[in-house]
């Protein structure tokens, strides 16, 4: 029988550090500090506006989750992080262009606080991208040392009982899992020996696990999807999560995908363009970057449609494609986006679905 699992409360302030503070993060940021303001509501947020069912329905009972399961409120959240660029949250959002500058002038002061520490960088693994405000490291493995200081250095001063680490930067160029990643042995020895298997991303993986702070990646990286991340964590007692934020085509892959299989309905083909905007379109100009949300993006479809005899018409491989379009600025007044699948049911009908979001601040 499985033992319950003993969760310490949520109190104390609860340190948020970000490396990446472009766009997503800034507002994030920006929309935990307009909820606190009052000028702002929680759209979107899971914990802050999703209830929990208790009991039988007609029992009426439905608390908010954030009233039921001891979290952190959102006045105990302190953010922090490291990027390439020394723009402070409220700079890096007006560059964004993601919210109003009407609404970020409402909370300017606080946004104005956050200010982003020398990030661990190298061109190599993200081409389209420079910034000065970069750790001067000998190795990876001073890049490593650096960050665990940051860590403890952020805690410190900010009076944080607890962290967490969000993966809020740029799409690393495409990289397979390596035999170096097998152990933490082997993964300790290529750090220290500046294997290039070892891309930034997994430096603050390593490093947070190691501080015994929890780790999320937002982006399609390899990062922490080999084994001596999953045995460290596991020694660490601490825990990984995410694959990329996925909230644009891939959300609308995920959600239509197991519709069509639970309806045994094949799919010939699936065709979605990749909108991009503000510095994630710089960086996945460059193909080896795009690849890899290219292949996150695809992927999702072969593991929500197996086996393939069941869900592909004439078990033939499904006919997909990824495609990307620059544009400038994305603001959430204006950004829209579509995904098309083709379809076919029993009476060899195309099914087509257009999908359109339009957001709204």
């Amino acid at each position: 029988m499985n033992q319950p699992t003993n969760i310490a409360p949520a109190s104390g302030k609860l340190g948020v550090l970000m490396p990446g503070m472009g766009a997503v993060s800034t507002t994030v940021i920006a929309g935990v500090e307009a909820i606190k303001a009052g000028i702002g509501a929680p759209i979107g947020s899971l914990t802050q506006m999703g209830t929990i069912r208790l009991g039988k329905r007609t029992d009426g009972r439905s608390p908010l989750i954030k009233d039921f399961v001891p979290l952190a409120g959102l006045d105990d959240l302190v953010f922090g992080g490291w990027d390439v660029f020394p723009d402070d949250a409220y700079e890096s959002a007006i560059h964004a262009g993601v919210l109003p500058k009407d609404q970020l002038d409402q909370i300017k002061d606080k946004l104005q606080t956050v200010k982003p520490m020398p990030a661990v960088f190298d061109r190599n693994y993200v081409k389209r991208l420079e910034g000065s405000n970069v750790k001067s490291m000998k190795s990876k493995w001073d890049a490593v040392l650096e960050v665990r200081d940051d860590i403890k250095r952020f805690k410190a001063d900010n009076g944080c009982e607890r962290l967490v680490m969000i993966w809020c930067g740029s799409t690393e160029i495409y990289m397979a899992p390596h035999e170096v990643h097998n152990t933490i042995e082997s993964l300790e020895k290529a750090i220290k020996e500046n294997h290039q298997a070892i891309p930034p991303s997994m430096i603050y993986a390593y490093a947070a696990l190691q501080e015994c702070v929890p780790f999320l990646n937002g982006a399609p990286n390899l990062t922490v999807d080999v084994p001596a991340m999953v045995e460290l964590a596991k020694q660490q007692g601490v825990c990984l999560g995410g694959k990329d934020f996925k909230t644009g085509q891939t959300l609308m892959k995920t959600l239509l995908a197991p519709g069509l299989k639970a309806r045994m309905l094949g799919v010939r083909g699936w065709f979605s363009t990749n909108i991009l905007g503000n510095r994630d379109g710089e960086v996945l100009d460059d193909p080896e970057s795009f690849k890899t949300k290219e292949v996150s993006k695809l992927d999702v479809l072969e593991y929500i449609l197996q086996p393939e005899p069941t869900t592909k018409c004439a078990s033939t491989t499904i006919r997909r494609a990824v495609t990307k379009k620059r544009v400038g600025t994305i603001s959430t007044s204006s950004a829209g986006w579509a995904c098309r699948c083709r379809s076919r049911s029993i009476f060899s009908a195309a099914i087509r679905f257009w999908p359109r979001r339009w957001c709204s601040t």
